[in-house]
């Protein structure tokens, strides 16, 4: 994304969206420091503290944003808009089809899938920046259900976190 492009979207967003941003970064520094908050209670996900984290397949999956549930990234707006507006994720799909020339999804499921895949990039690319070919990082597992819960598949099949080579 262009950064004329990222300043106009953040331009979009109130002060009070703001305010939770900064909040968020202020509180991931902390977390760096000085471990992550107290258990918030989820019942059967003792490493989240957010709220709204669900079980995931592998240690590795099982991460949380690290927020406490009135700030959990997964329920910021910059989140909504980057990773769950079509509009903006199928400019993402119509980018990568053009450079990879993969054309459309054709079968079952194939569009909430490349939904699903264009998100989590959006994701990464905002939170982590451009990390280059093979550098992956783990989706907090709040995140990672939104974004299965809004682009779905039929038979409930995921991928998962895929450790880069």
């Amino acid at each position: 994304m262009s950064s004329t492009g990222a300043s106009s979207l953040n331009e979009s967003l109130t002060s009070g969206d703001e305010v939770r941003l900064d909040s968020y970064k202020l509180f991931m520094t902390r977390v760096r420091r000085h471990g992550a908050p107290p258990f918030a209670g989820v019942p059967g996900v003792p490493w989240c503290t957010c709220g709204n984290c669900r079980d995931m397949p592998t240690d590795l999956e099982r991460k949380c944003c690290g927020q406490d549930p009135n700030n959990c990234v997964s329920l910021l707006p910059h989140f909504s808009q980057y990773c769950l507006t079509e509009g903006f994720l199928c400019i993402h799909r119509q980018y990568r089809e053009d450079i990879t020339v993969l054309g459309q999804a054709s079968g079952p499921g194939d569009d909430n899938r490349e939904y699903r895949y264009a998100a989590y990039r959006h994701f990464i690319y905002w939170q982590h920046g451009s990390l280059g070919q093979g550098n992956r990082r783990v989706i907090p597992s709040c995140c990672v259900w939104r974004i299965r819960d809004r682009f779905p598949d039929p038979q409930g099949h995921y991928t998962g976190f895929v450790p880069g080579i």
